[in-house]
């Protein structure tokens, strides 16, 4: 009897299939060859029949993303998802990191032919949208802000920080390690809950002090009774002993939101008194990953200097991105924040009413460490637990929040356009339709 498995297709044949050829050029030769290759394994396993080797490849490279990633819609109701990339870029944003996939005048004076200064057209831009900074500087992501400001300023000596602002970020990192990872010394003044100015005065005036920093706690609240020292008093004391004073405001707002008053902007610290302000750009401000330093032309200048910057530089992506973001249409983080609820509301009810399926009420959030507490009103479809796995692994996937023995779909963070992949998905997951 002659083995089935002569029958399983040449290398050479899958690669002349037409759906093969026209993926080359898409997905690349190495990553064709894969495909086929572990389809004639499989074949050889017995797990599909040779002549089916030829259906199953075509398939496969039809489906074939080079990037494993796969795009979500974020069904969850929280804005910054950490777990999602945190914020979503807008149009401008994608547009200008496309135009900038390429070559392009990251470092380049177009007009004379000389080099020019990395990332300036960035540094303007966020300038423009935060007035209250003298200078800016860019790096690659918020911790590498602090480590790059801490290292610059205070290597080898001392930065004061409250103990109730000793905070744990994401994946279990805690800023007092980064800090101290930088050649810095830890002086922790006052409690948990209450620290005074005279604690920061005592600490400046015994040590060798070269900053002093005041955190947001970002992702907790601490209340009842408590004591903190505002920038304004940090500042006359600090500008007093001639110590810069650094605040750290998390999520990167550059003004003030009505919607989060209890929220830290930078316009506003550094109004009040702040030297120097780090704030992430993937959060609130809705941009690229980036750490934002912003403040007094001779810190920031001493920072661009420093040996370190050049290792925690911002891309050419990013730094396009970033301009797009600040100077271009409001970003999908603040279009999510500040959803209209009636639009928000019809939406969901169209949504149930299409899959019969019960509306309730749900509050958003806003993630990514920033205002906790604060909830956004709004609806979600409860559709049985059951659903939440098929949604996930669907085309295209949808993140719905498990909650109370439900699976809920908000749809803040949907596009409206996108409304009706939701439907099919929940279909899809709900009623195999």
């Amino acid at each position: 009897m002659s083995d089935p498995r002569r029958r399983i297709p040449r290398t050479d044949a899958l690669l002349a299939l037409p759906p093969v050829t026209e993926a080359r050029e898409r997905l690349g030769d190495t990553a064709v060859r894969e495909i086929i290759r572990n389809a004639q394994e499989s074949a050889r396993r017995g797990e599909i029949s040779p002549d089916d080797v030829g259906r199953h490849v075509a398939d496969a490279v039809r489906v074939h993303r080079v990037s494993s990633s796969r795009p979500v819609l974020n069904a969850t109701g929280v804005v910054v998802h950490t777990n999602l990339g945190r914020a979503p870029l807008s149009a401008a944003a994608l547009d200008a990191v496309v135009a900038a996939s390429g070559y392009v005048d990251v470092e380049l004076d177009l007009h004379t032919g000389q080099r020019s200064k990395r990332g300036a057209a960035t540094r303007a831009a966020l300038l423009r949208a935060c007035p209250a900074a003298d200078d800016a500087l860019m790096v690659n992501n918020g911790a590498a802000a602090l480590v790059l400001a801490t290292t610059a300023l205070a290597a080898g000596r001392a930065v004061v920080i409250s103990r109730g602002e000793m905070i744990e970020i994401g994946a279990g990192f805690r800023l007092t390690e980064l800090i101290a990872s930088t050649g810095a010394r830890l002086h922790e003044v006052g409690t948990t809950n209450r620290t005074h100015l005279r604690d920061y005065a005592d600490a400046v005036a015994g040590d060798d002090v070269g900053a002093i920093l005041k955190v947001h706690p970002s992702n907790f609240r601490v209340e009842g009774f408590t004591r903190e020292t505002s920038l304004g008093e940090l500042r006359d004391l600090g500008r007093a002993h001639g110590v810069p004073v650094i605040a750290d405001i998390g999520s990167g707002l550059l003004q003030p939101d009505p919607l989060l008053p209890d929220e830290p902007d930078a316009t506003s610290a550094l109004s009040a008194g702040a030297d120097l302000v780090i704030a992430s750009g993937d959060k609130l401000l809705g941009g690229p990953q980036a750490g934002l330093l912003l403040g007094d032309a001779e810190l920031i200048q001493r920072l661009a200097g420093h040996p370190l910057a050049r290792a925690v530089r911002a891309d050419k992506l990013a730094l396009a991105a970033m301009e797009a973001t600040v100077s271009g249409p409001r970003p999908p983080v603040h279009e999510y924040l500040h959803a209209d609820t009636d639009r928000l509301r019809v939406r969901t009810e169209n949504l149930g009413a299409a899959t019969g399926f019960q509306i309730v009420e749900h509050d958003g959030r806003v993630g990514g460490g920033g205002a906790p507490g604060v909830p956004l009103h709004g609806w979600a479809v409860r559709l049985p637990v059951s659903a939440a796995q098929s949604l996930r692994l669907g085309d295209p996937a949808v993140l719905p929040r498990v909650h109370d023995d439900a699976c809920l779909i908000d749809l803040r963070c949907i596009p409206e356009a996108d409304d009706p992949l939701v439907l099919a998905a929940i279909k899809q997951a709900a009623f195999g339709a």
